[in-house]
């Protein structure tokens, strides 16, 4: 595990990037931007008032050197930022709305990462997931290509290193929204130097059994395909048949997925969010994440249960997603 974050720690580390951290009030926020101040990692943009941010740094002895705090109420840039998000906004919300608006932390922070004035956000250990989105949704939106942003977990144990998604947003996505996530799945892998392998899921394997579900997988198959033709990607598969060679062989002898894959596409967010919880519980292995993907700038969400370590890793990852 420390393997992993040692390489996004040397991508990122000297490439001036900026994460924002609304959550200015919370302790384990303030402990974990210290400590990426004071490596020299990047800069933590910490929004909230200036006075109480270092009392509260204080009291949990951070320092802050290093750091940027930013006070929505108390600011330089909200002008421009009241007149980019009306822009963006495009008709539905006045100056006098956005003015409102940008005075909640997490809107005021993903502004900042919407106008180029750091490269990404980081929020939800005191705030929900829908507190997190959906300011990200409105304002930074999909890339273009992308209809929806999906949620990704990387498994770890040991030297093993797999993709779970969509793990976290999508309750029922269809062909498309699937060889979407596939495809943006397979960039996430590559960031944390997996070479991607690609199996979307079912309870079939090549037509083993028919149904509506399992003709869904077979055309986001060729759909992400289409879209990725350079990925090795294939399915529908029974997750043995993707992942155990001896099974491969005889279930899937023609595949370009010899039992060796190492992203997997589950079909629904049922699916998914069960399966890294069992590999997470029974197969003792780390889940990483969620890691939001499929965004036009990275935003990404803790868990309100969350410790100093996971802020200082989901921090790295956001950076590293920013290059």
């Amino acid at each position: 595990m420390s393997n992993l974050f040692e390489t996004l720690q040397a991508k990122v580390k000297g490439k001036d990037l900026k994460i924002v951290f609304p959550e200015g009030q919370d302790e384990r926020i303030l402990s974990a931007a210290s400590r990426l101040a004071a490596e020299g990692i990047l800069t933590p943009v910490i929004i909230g008032n200036a006075g109480s941010v270092q009392a509260k740094a204080q009291e949990v002895n951070a320092s802050l050197e290093g750091c940027e705090i930013l006070d929505p109420f108390d600011n330089e840039f909200m002008e421009e930022l009241v007149q980019a998000f009306v822009e963006r906004r495009k008709g539905k919300a006045t100056e006098e709305d956005a003015k409102k608006i940008l005075l909640d932390e997490n809107y005021f922070g993903t502004m900042l990462v919407y106008t180029g004035k750091a490269h990404g956000l980081v929020s939800g250990a005191a705030h929900s997931t829908a507190d997190t989105v959906r300011p990200a949704l409105q304002i930074i939106k999909t890339k273009e290509g992308v209809r929806k942003t999906s949620g990704v977990f990387i498994m770890v144990r040991e030297e093993e290193k797999y993709v779970f998604a969509d793990c976290a947003i999508n309750i029922n996505p269809d062909s498309q929204d699937l060889a979407e996530i596939a495809v943006e799945s397979a960039k996430t892998a590559e960031m944390f130097d997996i070479d991607p392998r690609v199996a979307m899921l079912s309870f079939s394997t090549k037509g083993s059994a028919k149904s509506p579900e399992t003709e869904k997988v077979t055309e986001a198959v060729n759909v992400a395909k289409e879209k990725a033709p350079h990925l090795t990607l294939d399915g529908e598969f029974q997750f043995d048949a993707a992942f155990v060679p001896s099974v491969a062989e005889k279930k899937a002898p023609d595949s370009v997925i010899k039992g060796d894959a190492n992203v997997f596409i589950f079909p629904s967010l049922e699916a998914g969010n069960i399966g890294y919880k069992i590999a997470q519980r029974l197969g003792n292995f780390e889940a990483v994440g969620p890691i939001l993907q499929g965004l036009n700038a990275p935003v990404n969400d803790l868990s309100r249960g969350c410790n100093e370590e996971d802020v200082y890793k989901l921090a790295l990852i956001t950076a590293a997603q920013a290059l």
